[in-house]
């Protein structure tokens, strides 16, 4: 089998099989790792794949110039926002000035790419995925609107915005603006669909999903929780204990301070601002010009963060997530049929233990929850 980048090294970017001209490249997705595979009867030898492969080639990291924190001056922007609302007010601040913005949405049971020109469509984008999205398709659209002259700001994944900057070259890449995330890695959707199949959902009948939400935030209309508001459920404890993402997260070449985006987004956690983080506080890298004129079209509250205490507070500013060591068993498990959840609490019975114990209290009324949430919530 012919392959790309070294095994359990594919991100899933997805940028090699949109640069093929024969279709000659297929990802072959799975619980624990993406395997990238060239079809021989269709292969030209050309070698796009592997000079387009973020993993192989790193468009070039560069030193932050600038930390900043701060939210969107828009209340029902930034309420409406996992974070402080940089995301969505640059994004639309962005539209607003002419520009097509490409970044991830849920549609039809995935987490695709999409490109509008339309601030009322920005919204598509809003909210935290704690999932590895698909951004297959986006390369050549983006490419083709800077090659008929048109600006595009490209939000996404380190190693997403890796691809991009590769995909688009340098003769193209003067028009194209970029915002990467703060990454602490991504599970398979694959892993998402065991979950909420366990729960009695299909990912193809759910309209709407969302992963964190504020105390004083609600989803539209027809939203259900996933579990009491105030407790972890099982899928997200598996995220956020690094138990679950895709093999080459561990060994991440984008968690440090250098940044390959022209502006880095993400929590401004351990900010000093206590009374505003409850409605968020967005962290702000900016590495190059482009990074700081977007900081600068949109209706932000700006305002200096001490970059030592960001990074402290940021793990992935300054290496990648541990591979959990119960992270085997937990493969093993699911691979062998054994329920998620089951799987979840089999690997981490503590964590598990003190989430089960938050829900009867809940339930008691004998204690009440408050803050920001980690809460999956979806719309049927």
């Amino acid at each position: 089998m012919l392959t790309i980048c070294e095994e359990g090294m594919c991100a899933g970017c997805m940028a090699c099989a949109d640069i093929c001209p024969t279709g000659a490249v297929a990802i072959e997705p799975g619980v624990d790792r993406y395997r990238p595979v060239i079809d021989l009867d269709k292969c030209i030898g050309c070698g796009r794949c592997r000079n387009v492969c973020q993993q192989l080639h790193s468009a070039g990291l560069r030193e932050p110039v600038e930390w900043w924190q701060g939210w969107a001056e828009n209340p029902a922007e930034r309420g409406a926002s996992s974070s402080g609302g940089f995301a969505s007010a640059i994004s639309r601040a962005f539209a607003e000035s002419g520009g097509a913005v490409c970044a991830c949405a849920f549609s039809g049971g995935s987490f695709g790419f999409e490109v509008v020109d339309d601030a009322d469509d920005i919204d598509r984008f809003r909210g935290s995925k704690y999932v590895k999205s698909d951004p297959s398709g986006a390369y050549r659209q983006v490419r083709c609107l800077l090659k008929a002259g048109r600006k595009v700001l490209f939000i996404g994944l380190p190693c997403q915005v890796s691809a991009m900057r590769n995909f688009v070259g340098e003769r193209l890449g003067g028009r194209l603006y970029t915002i990467d995330l703060i990454c602490h890695g991504t599970p398979s959707p694959q892993l998402l669909e065991m979950f909420l199949e366990g729960r009695g959902y299909k990912l193809g009948d759910i309209a709407d999903i969302a992963f964190r939400r504020k105390a004083s935030f609600q989803l539209r209309d027809g939203s259900a929780a996933i579990d009491a508001p105030g407790v972890v459920d099982r899928y997200l404890i598996a995220f956020l204990e690094g138990l679950d993402y895709t093999e080459n997260c561990y060994s991440c070449a984008y968690a440090r301070r250098e940044r390959v985006s022209d502006l880095t987004l993400g929590d401004s956690w351990g900010t000093e601002f206590k009374d505003e983080a409850g409605e968020g506080v967005s962290l702000a890298l900016c590495q190059t010009e482009k990074g700081d004129e977007l900081l600068r079209m949109a209706r932000l509250k700006v305002l200096p963060v001490d970059e030592n205490l960001a990074a402290a507070n940021n793990k992935q500013l300054n290496r990648p997530m541990e591979r959990h060591a119960a992270r085997e068993r937990f493969l093993q498990d699911v691979s062998s049929g054994v329920p998620f959840e089951r799987a979840v609490q089999k690997a981490l019975p503590k964590r598990c233990r003190r989430q089960d114990i938050k829900r009867v209290l809940i339930r008691l009324h004998l204690w009440n929850p408050s803050g920001g949430f980690y809460e999956m919530r979806i719309v049927r």
